[in-house]
Formats: C-alpha cells, sequence, structure tokens
C-alpha cells in the first residue's frame, strides 16, 4: 500500500501564493512519477503537472507559468508552488503516483485525499 497525504491547502486571496505538500510513503518514492490534480464541482478531475523520475515536469497549458512542481526524494515529498491565485483556482487538490509521468488520471495508481484551496 502507497499512502499519500496532502497538506497546505486553505484559503487565499486573488494574488497570493500557497504551496501544496504531499508525503509519499514509499521507499522507491524517488522511482515513481508522482502528479497533481485538481476537481472543481461538477467537473473531470483535471491533470496540473508531473514529475517523472528523471525529474522531468509537465504542465497543463493554463497553469504554466504560475505553478510550479517539485519534489524532495529524501522526504519523499512531492510540491506544489501555486503562484498568481485566482477565483478558477479553487478545487479539491490531489497528489497522485504512478508509473507514468502524464496528466491523465487513469494513468496513476495511488491518489491522496485531497486538500482544499479556495481563492476569492
Amino acid at each position: 500500500h502507497v499512502q499519500l497525504v496532502e497538506s497546505g491547502g486553505g484559503s487565499a486571496q486573488v494574488g497570493d501564493s500557497l504551496t501544496l505538500s504531499c508525503v509519499v510513503s514509499n521507499d522507491n518514492f524517488q522511482l515513481y512519477c508522482v502528479g497533481w490534480f485538481r476537481q472543481r464541482p461538477g467537473t473531470e478531475r483535471e491533470g496540473l503537472a508531473s514529475i517523472g523520475w528523471d525529474n522531468k515536469t509537465t504542465y497543463e497549458g493554463t497553469v504554466e507559468r504560475r505553478f510550479t512542481i517539485s519534489k524532495d526524494n529524501a522526504k519523499n515529498t512531492l510540491y506544489l508552488q501555486m503562484n498568481s491565485l485566482k477565483p478558477e483556482d479553487t478545487a479539491m487538490y490531489y497528489c497522485a503516483a504512478g508509473q507514468i509521468a502524464a496528466l491523465t488520471a487513469r494513468y496513476y495508481n495511488y491518489w491522496g485525499q485531497g486538500t482544499q484551496v479556495t481563492v476569492s
């Protein structure tokens, strides 16, 4: 079993920054591809960013240049730095782990419980 736990969500004002964290309980964390997703009410889960075992990153176009994905292998922790927050960034944010770096949810095997971000 691989457990992922997100933290860092909350309320923010337009233009603020937030950093989300995701702690992954697996000894082979550095070998996984990991990503961040979000889901707004009534919508499908949307892929935002992914990072592979080689640290290559991929971003969804609407968050590119505002959001930055990174990881700390020593801490088994994934991060999402979010800058210039907009009201449309309001969503439940999830971290996920799998074998393929992609922005499609079905390629990920393990998911966190989510952390809510509300921007107003």
